[in-house]
């Protein structure tokens, strides 16, 4: 409990200073971790895989619209498989020359390092203003990558566990066991929620719906030895391009106001869990291990030297991004491709022993390396990445977006008037009626129109309209003129209608 206040407390100092919530909440858990006498933090791998990861890789897969992913498989693909092999292949070479891992426990460290992490990248590059196909590419490339990356783990694991099963000749195999058998098992998911949600009016069932639909997804693919992430992940596109058709704006703004509590909850403490784990892990080191900090700096860095060796060609060949500058281009994805939530998981899901019963001793070795790797890319990375978008060239003017947005209110305002022109005549809409209707939205359209708008008082006097009706509606409750339930519903219509004035 003290954990989510804290990570809660920060989080909001973050978006104060407007700096990166993870990054800061990386320091934070470091902070925390280095006072004496506090009890050592140990978060088994079940806790994060099962609790923690399937709302948030679904919340970040509702943001990918599919004919985005339509758009971009080519480059995605390349991002996903390839970059995640050669990642892998270049970070256990490099471990075998530097650290005193053996070579399965090497590879090892390459697959938990070799793809970026979903959670990560989402939580980052929320606030960036950068295009919308460059940031659907950076995070659609994150939640595919992992199944890649999650063949190779599980080969390299069963090599360093000694398990007679594991060949690198069945990875391919296995890949598409994982990646095939998940979004199989995504897609169904999701078709039955779809169906369900349709049929249903109540907004309490719609959002009990839609906080199951990722883990019944996640543990139903794991019950049956495919990839849980890609189930997530499938579910959450699909029902993220069809969740409008199916559910009203009530049930909408239900639904969204209680999954942005989840979401936030869960990535402030996930965050500051990579910080508060450091250096328990490190006490647990051999001796002899203490350079340990020097290697995972020279981790860090081949990660990002593979990332833009790999990116460069990749992005500036693709129709989805041909037309950007390729030096900027690369440079943004290379910068947001940070490392975060899943590599954890993955390393503290390497098993303590072999299957003859000895430990594997290079396993604390990887835990801290990829502890360390992770927090000091998150903090790095994370402090940076506003700078590097900024300096880009790529980064949309926030001006520019209001005034699309203003463009949009206007059409939508003209056709509201359009069709209050088509049924003037029509028998069942009194004359009174559409005139005022006609009026209300002939005004929004001049409020989009003129900017002199805001010097007129409109919004400070809407505001005091609405602190006495406030004030009114609890006198009426206090005296007995209505009840709990009509409070709140009269309260929350209040709420809403100031809502509308911060739009």
């Amino acid at each position: 409990m003290a954990l989510v206040v804290l990570a809660t407390c920060v989080a909001t100092f973050a978006g104060r200073l407007r700096v990166p919530a993870p990054s800061l909440l990386v320091l934070a858990g470091l902070g925390v971790a280095l006072v004496p006498g506090l009890p050592t933090v140990r978060v088994s791998p079940e806790i994060i895989a099962t609790v923690v990861l399937p709302p948030l890789l679904y919340a970040s897969a509702k943001e990918i619209s599919a004919r985005d992913l339509r758009a971009m498989w080519r480059p995605l693909a390349g991002l996903a498989l390839g970059l995640v092999a050669a990642t892998a292949a270049g970070v256990a070479g490099l471990a075998l020359a530097i650290t005193s891992l053996s070579v399965p426990m090497a590879f090892v460290l390459g697959a938990v390092l070799a793809s970026t992490d979903p959670v990560a990248v989402t939580a980052l590059g929320r606030t960036l203003p950068l295009p919308a196909r460059i940031q659907a590419l950076a995070q659609a490339e994150s939640l595919f990558n992992d199944a890649t990356s999650l063949v190779l783990f599980q080969v390299a694991v069963g090599l360093a566990a000694g398990s007679s099963t594991a060949d690198w000749a069945g990875a391919g195999w296995r890949f598409l066991v994982l990646a095939v058998g998940g979004a199989g098992i995504g897609a169904v998911v999701a078709g039955i929620v779809v169906a369900v949600r349709a049929r249903a009016a109540d907004p309490i069932l719609h959002t009990v719906l839609a906080l199951v639909t990722p883990y019944a997804a996640y543990l139903l693919a794991q019950a049956v030895g495919v990839s849980g992430v890609t189930a997530v992940v499938v579910a959450g596109v699909v029902l993220g391009s069809t969740g409008h058709k199916i559910t009203d704006a009530r049930t909408r703004l239900q639904v969204g106001a209680v999954y942005d509590v989840v979401v936030f909850l869960l990535e402030s403490v996930v965050f500051a869990l990579i910080g508060l784990q450091l250096p328990a892990l490190v006490r647990d080191l051999p001796v002899g291990s203490g350079w340990w900090p020097l290697q995972a700096g020279a981790l860090a860095v081949a990660l990002i030297g593979i990332r833009f060796i790999w990116v460069r060609p990749t992005v500036s060949r693709a129709a989805p991004t041909r037309a950007y500058p390729a030096w900027p281009l690369t440079r943004v994805l290379v910068w947001a491709g940070t490392r975060g939530v899943m590599p954890l998981a993955a390393a503290l899901a390497i098993p303590l022993t072999s299957q003859d019963g000895r430990v594997i001793a290079d396993r604390p070795l990887v835990l801290v390396l990829t502890t360390a790797v992770v927090a000091a890319m998150l903090i790095v990375q994370g402090f940076s990445l506003a700078p590097v978008v900024r300096s880009s060239g790529l980064a949309v003017d926030p001006v520019r977006i209001a005034e699309k947005e203003r463009a949009a209110r206007v059409v939508l305002d003209e056709t509201a008037l359009a069709f209050l022109d088509a049924v003037e005549q029509d028998a069942e809409a009194g004359n009174a009626t559409v005139e005022g209707l006609r009026r209300r939205y002939a005004a929004r359209l001049d409020a989009h129109t003129d900017e002199a708008r805001s010097d007129t008082g409109y919004d400070r006097l809407q505001r005091a309209i609405i602190g006495v009706q406030r004030a009114e509606l609890r006198r009426l409750r206090r005296e007995g003129g209505i009840g709990d339930g009509m409070e709140r519903r009269l309260q929350h219509e209040l709420d809403r209608a100031e809502a509308a004035l911060d739009r």
